[in-house]
């Protein structure tokens, strides 16, 4: 039988959404261009905005604030803003997801500019506008220059992640996650350390922590408790506990997304490496965050789950 570390040593604080993620974790924030489109299928633009975060559309033209609308807007988005080229905009609070607030702008020459107000989506490619450059000559130097940016944006982002698949395809620690996560814990060099569970009004969670050959993994066993809302991991944070850096950590989910009353996995495994700093052997904070940027759990990890 493996034996059970002390308390002291693996602590799952947290089996439910507490606080929100870093202001610099928690949203994509995007700056992009919108050419205006001679099509009329194509007449009407998202912007995707969340509660408490301003975002600004910002016009070659004056805008006519007389003549600049929302629709149907109370109590969800304050007053809206007109400073000369610019419209700003700031929700209350996030608009649900079949929410959408039609917005008419209107420049001082009497075009007439349709915007959908929408949430951001869920998925890790989605974002929250910060800023939104409106062009109405799709062939200005300025436009072009906005248009090439924000493709240049893109293919640096795709290669990006085409890399680090590419690295994860190579790393045993993937491997050993995606075993874990696959529930062929004999397989791996694995043994329990500790178990812990717990619920909120959204989810349960049962929390297993592994050690093994200079290695620690946890795994996540999730239910979606959730009726209409779907559950999907934003993020995974591996921290030092003393200065809060970060540290690299294999991640691999049996689902992308656990539909409402639902089950998955999530396991990740870190190198005993990380718990190294400055020489010595620290604690580290594991924290995952859930789709709405809400952290879902909280487990310090001692570094004697790495001692032999």
């Amino acid at each position: 039988m493996p034996t059970r570390l002390p308390l002291r040593s693996v602590l799952l604080v947290a089996l439910m959404a507490s606080v929100a993620l870093a202001s610099d974790e928690r949203d994509k924030i995007s700056v992009r261009p919108v050419l205006l489109s001679e099509h009329p299928d194509n007449a009407t633009h998202r912007v995707y905005v969340k509660g408490q975060v301003v975002t600004t559309l910002r016009f070659e033209k004056p805008v006519d604030p007389n003549k600049t609308k929302m629709i149907s807007w109370e109590g969800r988005l304050e007053p809206l803003a007109v400073v000369r080229n610019k419209v700003i905009l700031e929700p209350i609070h996030d608009l649900n997801d079949d929410e959408g607030i039609p917005l008419v702008v209107t420049l001082v020459d009497g075009t007439e500019v349709p915007f959908l107000l929408r949430p951001p989506g869920r998925k890790g490619w989605s974002w929250t506008d910060q800023q939104v450059d409106v062009f109405e000559n799709r062939e200005s130097y300025a436009a072009m220059h906005a248009a090439l940016m924000e493709a240049l944006k893109k293919n640096d982002a795709l290669t990006e992640e085409n890399q680090r698949y590419r690295k994860e395809e190579t790393s045993e620690d993937h491997a050993l996650a995606a075993l874990l996560a696959s529930g062929a814990v004999a397989q791996t060099p694995f043994m329990i350390a500790d178990h812990f569970s717990g619920k909120d009004d959204d989810t349960e969670i049962d929390a297993t922590v592994f050690q093994g050959k200079g290695k620690v993994a946890v795994v996540f066993k999730i239910k979606n408790l959730d009726s209409e809302q779907s559950w999907s991991m934003k993020t995974a944070r591996l921290l030092t506990k003393g200065s809060g850096n970060e540290r690299a950590i294999a991640v691999r989910a049996t689902v992308r997304e656990i539909t409402p009353g639902g089950s998955g996995v999530v396991a990740l495994v870190a190198d005993g490496s990380a718990f190294i700093e400055d020489g010595a052997l620290t604690s580290l904070f594991l924290e995952i965050y859930r789709h709405d940027g809400m952290r879902q759990a909280f487990v310090q990890l001692d570094p004697t789950l790495i001692a032999r």
